[in-house]
């Protein structure tokens, strides 16, 4: 079949025409196609732009909660610390107080302790050593003598003559006794009152022939019987100490009295 020249030329024309047409409605496509990705793109960042800024709210309305909670925690918190200060500080106070009644108490169980020891002191019996002797005393004893023994040595004859008497009579068993008989018989002599002096110095030989101060004891009886011009119970006496105690310094004066005698 032969074709007609004219009619392929307008079939071309016709095709590049529609070729043309379908261009531009394949640009314009692509064109609405891109807007649309755009907006869509657009939209999704708003949508993420509104999550963040939800969080973001979210999140500070936490944080002021947690402010406000922490507040309140940290007020309460203060409130406490303040009670325990104030709680602290009575029982300071009250420990004070306690201590100072303790002080107080263990004060006066001290004195109470240092009185009753102290009477218990003048109670109980002490050591004493006289005269080569040791015995015991109760302070009593000790002091009376001790007064009476100051008395005389201050030359107060009659003073200690009533002293040693009164401590005799109230004492007789004690260790003072002998002593006290020694230095009665002293002050008696010292006063003239030989009769008794004598008596005061057998009183003591017979309770203790063996003290220390029975020689002296024995020569002051032959010194009284001399004042009372006894000269053969003076001589008997200085003999039997001579006799009876021949270490001793009483018999050598006792040997020397005697050879003057006649």
């Amino acid at each position: 079949m032969k074709r007609d020249p004219g009619m392929s030329k307008l079939f071309l024309k016709y095709f590049a025409v529609l070729s043309m047409g379908l261009g531009s409605v394949g640009g314009v496509h692509a064109a609405l196609f891109e807007d649309d990705e755009a907006r869509r793109a657009i939209l999704d960042l708003r949508q993420r732009m509104e999550l963040l800024r939800s969080d973001a709210d979210q999140v500070r309305q936490a944080s002021a909660n947690e402010l406000t909670s922490l507040g309140k925690s940290l007020l309460d918190l203060q409130r406490q610390i303040e009670q325990l200060k104030a709680e602290v500080a009575t029982l300071r106070g009250s420990n004070e107080q306690v201590m100072r009644e303790l002080s107080e108490l263990q004060r006066q169980q001290k004195d109470q302790f240092q009185a009753t020891a102290l009477r218990i002191g003048k109670l109980e019996p002490i050591k004493i050593e006289l005269d080569g002797v040791e015995f015991l005393a109760d302070q009593g004893e000790k002091q009376a003598f001790e007064v009476a023994l100051a008395v005389f040595r201050k030359g107060d004859f009659v003073q200690a003559k009533s002293l040693f008497s009164a401590f005799v009579a109230r004492y007789p068993a004690s260790g003072y006794v002998v002593p006290a008989l020694f230095w009665l018989g002293n002050a008696q002599y010292a006063e003239r009152d030989y009769k008794n002096a004598m008596e005061s110095f057998r009183v003591l030989i017979a309770k203790d022939p063996e003290h220390v101060r029975a020689p002296e004891a024995v020569l002051s009886v032959a010194n009284c019987q001399l004042e009372l011009k006894d000269s053969k119970g003076a001589r008997k006496t200085l003999t039997d100490l001579v006799k009876t105690y021949p270490q001793s310094e009483a018999a050598v004066a006792a040997k020397e009295r005697l050879a003057t005698m006649k």
